[in-house]
């Protein structure tokens, strides 16, 4: 079993294989959130490393007024927004109805499904969200975190988180319906 307050304390002391155990217990988490942000495996390779560099070095400033996974979730985040921002000049604040749309492509499900796979498709669709639906529907659904979690991890008031999510699965759920309507 993973015990954060140990595994932290031991690396704090300078235990390097604690360090290991931490990142292979994150690993996945992180790279989900940073994934999810930059759409692009090579970049969201290099943004885990730098995620976990940020972590050892501010492992001493986690006080355990969160649980351990949100602290790194947030570390993932916020490392892969500045990316974003520095390297690929996107806002990720400009969200209006209008650009709702433009997120999904014209391209029909069946060019989108590669193997008939719904799956990859549904997928496909997460990826064309906006930055915020799509980091917000990940932390929630796949990473399993509660409002109060995302709403530390993003730093967005829950209020937010809320709205997001209702507006991702509504997105999703018009181009599905429209997907199934066609078969």
């Amino acid at each position: 079993m993973f015990d954060e307050q140990e595994v932290v304390l031991r690396i704090q002391r300078g235990d390097v294989r604690a360090f290991t155990v931490l990142v292979n217990q994150y690993e996945r988490l992180v790279f989900h959130v940073v994934h999810r942000l930059t759409l692009d495996q090579a970049d969201a390779q290099d943004i885990c490393q730098d995620v976990f560099l940020k972590v050892y070095n501010r492992l001493n400033t986690f006080a355990f007024e969160s649980k351990l996974s949100t602290w790194i979730a947030r570390i993932a985040y916020l490392t892969a927004i500045d990316y974003l921002r520095k390297y690929r000049k996107q806002t990720t604040t400009d969200l209006t109805d209008t650009l709702e749309q433009t997120y999904f492509t014209t391209e029909t499900p069946e060019q989108a499904l590669t193997q008939k796979d719904v799956s990859a498709y549904v997928n496909n669709l997460i990826a064309q969200l906006p930055a915020q639906y799509r980091t917000v529907l990940t932390l929630y659904h796949l990473d399993e975190f509660s409002y109060p979690e995302i709403e530390q991890i993003t730093g967005l008031p829950e209020g937010t988180v809320k709205n997001y999510l209702f507006r991702a699965r509504k997105l999703l759920k018009d181009k599905l319906d429209s997907y199934l309507k066609d078969e």
